[in-house]
């Protein structure tokens, strides 16, 4: 059977030529030297970091109420991710489903463990939150987290949402005052923690 002769992009030539069965079933391959693979056959693009490497997603279907004008934790919106090197990122991604009764501002924190991570820089009584509502009246929305955390550390790392009010009842995954009705939805709000490559 005839060679397949490879040229290379610049210059040299490698022939791949049949191989031979010998009679006790061992296949021989033709030899040869060279370099199989090196940084110039390797897409950087490819091989880059940037990836996602895991994913952990919690989400919260029942109901939390507050009416505390300092942070407190919501329950049920704090997830655990193990990052595989400590050179990796945490993006944070979080949505939280809003309701207040009154014409109150509600606001929200990241934390990784007990700091505080991601919000704007306190001024003065102007404290520091890393998302706000302004709820008017029997107002409803969402507050959402979209944060790339770098905490250098190879070991398990708890992140969670809290909650203030300036105010009223804040209510979470349910309508302002939560009626029995076809028209008062109950709905649901969501961490996840991406782990990034360096």
């Amino acid at each position: 059977m005839s060679a397949i002769r490879l040229r290379g992009a610049t210059s040299g030539t490698t022939d791949v030529v049949a191989a031979a069965i010998a009679g006790d079933g061992v296949l021989t391959l033709p030899t040869g030297t060279g370099t199989l693979a090196t940084a110039a056959y390797v897409d950087a693009a490819v091989a880059a970091g940037g990836k996602v490497l895991q994913v952990v997603s919690v989400t919260k279907v029942d109901t939390f109420t507050t009416s505390s004008t300092s942070y407190v934790d919501i329950t049920g919106l704090t997830a655990t991710i193990t990052p595989s090197s400590a050179s990796s990122k945490i993006l944070v991604l979080t949505k939280v489903a809003v309701n207040e009764n009154t014409t109150d501002i509600a606001s929200i924190q990241l934390l990784r463990g007990a700091t505080a991570i991601g919000g704007g820089t306190a001024v003065g009584s102007r404290g520091s939150a890393t998302s706000s509502f302004y709820a008017g009246a029997y107002g409803t929305g969402v507050m959402d987290v979209n944060y790339l955390d770098s905490p250098a550390s190879a070991s398990a790392q708890t992140y969670k949402i809290q909650c203030l009010t300036s105010g009223s009842n804040l209510r979470i995954n349910t309508s302002y005052n939560d009626e029995n009705s076809a028209t008062r939805t109950r709905t649901s709000s969501t961490i996840t923690l991406m782990e990034i490559s360096a």
